[in-house]
């Protein structure tokens, strides 16, 4: 047991956290000791780390198959976990895979069968059917943001994944919603509900703006620049929309990014890597960026285009005022618009006449080599110091994947950067250095 505090003491200090919250301690007793466990907290309480932490505990390092599962909605979900196991620095081997890349790098990267297994359902399934790995010694099931993976329209694939499972001893379910029916083929018995979700901590507040106009798109403007420079996500509920608030934004001079899932995998990747390290202030999304997504603190959230469904509006919501901060979810509302029931809102705003400047302090940089060349942010940091001549208050995040990097640096020096640092060398590799 003292070994296992030490290495949870050990893990919180990687990744900066000083404790536990308590629906972490709760969830954390409960998988240890229970079969059976639904975790129910809003977006951003620290769900991942509340079933990693007893999951990767449990682990045999003595068994070279796959032991843990973990079924996400989405390709962005799969990836953060991946990178959260990769922060805590367990020992043991993870891998993600998702549709939007090519199999073949799949079975390149399960050729050392990890330890843990993160997927979305159609490519865990695809795997399943071809035998790419054992499943004998997966006895850990984990579906988060089950309420997504569960609904209808996917139950026949998810059916077919626990078909594939004889061996599970242990299922948790995560979600930030309730009243989800869970069907009979997950196997639950005797489950243990942790409901965190009526926990009234959280400081939103849902204000009203009417627009005079049908297409609301003057009166958004109008909105952000109300707002100031300060980070939020604008929800639509279709890609063509966004392509259509993006345009009249740009024409606006207003800095943003874009997130659907219709784009490409590595744009989506890239919107939010300068959407997370403050290039891009506003990102305009789908629902597809209301769960599960690692993104900054937001001040905001606007639905610019009403959500369809009660859930919807509450895993939008949930982008903003998380982990007990303060934050406002903005429903724009043509003055004829129907509203309907479940958006109740405190207060209707005013816009004040006052424009602020939506202009980002930073830029990336993109580099063309990664963790496989050996390469550390601590390499990527000496560069910037010592060739780009930057102070230590200048360099802003560094993400560092398998093939290439990012870095954000301020805006204003960055191709002086790019001149200073471009076909320099990191470890033994001479590396490109661009603007993304």
């Amino acid at each position: 047991m003292a070994n296992n505090i030490k290495s949870q003491q050990e893990i919180l200090k990687k990744l900066n956290i000083s404790a536990l919250n308590q629906m972490q301690e709760d969830a954390l007793l409960a998988i240890n000791t229970l079969e059976n466990v639904v975790l129910l907290s809003p977006t951003g309480t620290g769900k991942t780390l509340a079933f990693l932490l007893p999951t990767i505990q449990a682990l045999n390092k003595e068994c070279e198959n796959v032991q843990l599962l973990i079924l996400v909605p989405s390709r962005e979900l799969a990836i953060q976990i991946e990178q959260v196991i990769r922060q805590i620095g367990s020992g043991f081997k993870a891998n993600a895979v998702y549709g939007g890349r090519p199999f073949s790098k799949d079975k390149i990267e399960l050729a050392h069968t990890p330890a843990i297994l993160i997927g979305t359902p159609g490519r865990i399934a695809d795997h399943l059917r071809r035998e790419t790995f054992i499943v004998e010694d997966i006895k850990t099931l984990v579906l988060d943001e089950f309420d997504k993976s569960l609904e209808v329209g996917f139950e026949t694939e998810m059916s077919e994944i626990l078909g594939y499972l004889p061996c599970i001893e242990k299922r948790i379910l995560t979600s930030a919603t309730q009243d989800m029916e869970i069907p009979s083929f997950v196997g639950l018995k005797d489950e243990f509900v942790i409901n965190f979700l009526d926990n009234k901590t959280t400081k939103l507040k849902i204000k009203r703006v009417v627009s005079p106009d049908k297409n609301k798109l003057q009166t958004l403007v109008n909105l952000l620049q109300d707002i100031g420079n300060k980070p939020g996500i604008i929800f639509c509920n279709f890609k063509d929309t966004i392509q259509y608030v993006s345009d009249f934004l740009r024409d606006n001079n207003i800095p943003h990014g874009c997130f659907y899932g219709a784009l490409e995998q590595i744009d989506r990747e890239r919107a939010l890597i300068k959407f997370r390290n403050g290039t891009h202030q506003i990102i305009i999304a789908t629902d597809l960026a209301a769960r599960g997504l690692d993104i900054p603190e937001l001040s905001y959230i606007i639905h610019y285009q009403l959500p369809i469904k009660a859930e919807e509006f509450t895993h939008r919501n949930g982008r903003t005022a998380r982990m007990n901060a303060q934050g406002t979810a903005y429903v724009l509302q043509w003055q004829k618009e129907f509203l309907p029931e479940f958006i109740e809102t405190s207060e209707t705003v005013s816009l004040s006449n006052k424009v602020h400047t939506i202009k980002p302090k930073w830029a990336t940089l993109f580099i063309s080599g990664g963790r496989k060349n050996k390469i550390s942010k601590g390499d990527i940091a000496g560069l910037f110091f010592k060739q780009g001549h930057l102070d230590k208050t200048e360099l802003g995040v560094i993400e560092l994947k398998r093939d290439c990097a990012f870095v954000a640096v301020p805006l204003a020096k960055a191709n002086l950067l790019i001149d200073k640092t471009n076909n320099m060398r990191l470890k033994k590799k001479k590396v490109r250095v661009s603007l993304l």
